[in-house]
C-alpha cells in the first residue's frame, strides 16, 4: 500500500503541475501584465506612468521566463513565472492584483476554516440523509412509499439549488424570524448563520444522491449473497444494514467523494447568497473583479484538493472493502 501511495502521489504532483502550466500560459497569453494593470486601474485615461507603478507593485515588472539581467539561477527564480507559478507548490501564493485585496496566502488561511464550517456539516448530513433515504426505499420497494420517493426525488433533483435558497430565506428567516437571513459571526454565533445554509444544501442534494445510492441498493440485493443471508432466516433490516449497505459503500463512497472537494472549495452559491466569507464567496469577488492572481491560486488549490481528495478514497476502499488491494 505504500508503494501505491507513493506512486499516486506523484502522478499527482505531474497532474498538479500540468494544471499550474497550462493555467499560467492561458492567464498570460489572453492577457499580458500591461492588460491585467489597466483592468485593475480602470478609468479612461491610464497613463503608462500608473501602468509601470502598478507592475512594480506587485512584481510584474519582471520577465516572463528568463531574466537576462541576472546571472545563475536567479535568472530562473527572479521571474513571473517562478513568482506567480513555481512558487505556488510552497503555497507562496503572493499578493492579489487588486489595489485592496492584500495577501492572498491570509485570505485563503482565514477564509479556509469558514468554508470548512459550513464544507464538513453539509457533506455528512447530505452523506447520512441520502443513504437512509435510499435505504428506507429499497426496503419498501414496491410500494406506494417507493413510488412517491422515487417521484419525490426526480422532483428535487428537477428543482434549481436557487429556489431552496430563495424559499428557506423567505420562510424560515422573514416570516418565522428563526436564523438570521445572511451574515456571518465568529465562535458559536456562527451556528446560527450556518444552519440554514446546510440544512438547504443538504436538501437541494438530497434527492439525486438518494436516487443514485436507491440504484446501487437495487443492484446488491439481486446478489447471490443477500439470497444466502435470507435463506439463512436475517431479518430483511439486517440484511440491508450488515450486507447490503457494506457492499455498496464503495460506490458510495466514490460518488460522495468526489463532491468533497466542492464543498471544502465553498460553495459559490450558497456562499454569496448567505453573505459567507469562505473561499466560494472570495473566488465570486476576484471574477468579478477580474483578479486573475486569486483565480489561479483558487484553480491550484482547487487540484490540490481533487488530487488528494481521490487518493484517500483509493485507501478508504481497503478499510471498507478488505478483499480490496492496492497495487
Amino acid at each position: 500500500m505504500i508503494a501505491y501511495t507513493i506512486r499516486r502521489l506523484l502522478y499527482g504532483v505531474v497532474i498538479l503541475l500540468g494544471v499550474n502550466l497550462a493555467t499560467f500560459f492561458l492567464f498570460f497569453t489572453v492577457n499580458t501584465p500591461d492588460d491585467m494593470a489597466r483592468l485593475n486601474i480602470g478609468g479612461k485615461r491610464v497613463t503608462q506612468e500608473l501602468i509601470e507603478k502598478w507592475k512594480v507593485e506587485r512584481g510584474y515588472d519582471k520577465p516572463l521566463y528568463v531574466n537576462d539581467q541576472r546571472e545563475g539561477l536567479a535568472r530562473l527564480t527572479d521571474t513571473i513565472f517562478y513568482d506567480r507559478s513555481v512558487s505556488l507548490f510552497q503555497l507562496k501564493f503572493g499578493r492579489a492584483d487588486g489595489e485592496s485585496a492584500g495577501d492572498i496566502g491570509h485570505e485563503v488561511a482565514s477564509r479556509m476554516w469558514v468554508s470548512i464550517q459550513l464544507a464538513l456539516p453539509i457533506f455528512i448530513l447530505q452523506v447520512i440523509a441520502s443513504t437512509a433515504f435510499a435505504l428506507l426505499l429499497v426496503m419498501f420497494r414496491h410500494t406506494r412509499l417507493d413510488l412517491w420517493g422515487v417521484v419525490l426525488c426526480v422532483l428535487m433533483l428537477s428543482i434549481s439549488s436557487l429556489f431552496y435558497i430563495i424559499v428557506g430565506q423567505y420562510l424560515f428567516s422573514r416570516v418565522l424570524k428563526l436564523v438570521p437571513i445572511s451574515g456571518y459571526a465568529a465562535g458559536l454565533d456562527a451556528v446560527r448563520f450556518l444552519i440554514l445554509p446546510v440544512l438547504l444544501s443538504a436538501l437541494a442534494r438530497l434527492g439525486a444522491e438518494a436516487r443514485l445510492y436507491r440504484a446501487m441498493f437495487l443492484e446488491e440485493i439481486g446478489k447471490d449473497y443477500v439470497r444466502t443471508a435470507r435463506a439463512k432466516g436475517l431479518s430483511e433490516t439486517v440484511v440491508m444494514f450488515r450486507h447490503v449497505l457494506r457492499n455498496a459503500l464503495i460506490p458510495i463512497i466514490t460518488s460522495a467523494g468526489g463532491y468533497l472537494p466542492y464543498v471544502f472549495m465553498g460553495s459559490l452559491v450558497f456562499e454569496s447568497f448567505f453573505g459567507i466569507p469562505g473561499l466560494g464567496a472570495y473566488v465570486i469577488e476576484a471574477i468579478s473583479k477580474q483578479d486573475f492572481a486569486i483565480v489561479r491560486t483558487m484553480v491550484f488549490v482547487g487540484s490540490l484538493l481533487y488530487i488528494a481528495t481521490y487518493i484517500l478514497i483509493d485507501l478508504a476502499y481497503t478499510w471498507v472493502d478488505p478483499r480490496v488491494r492496492l497495487g
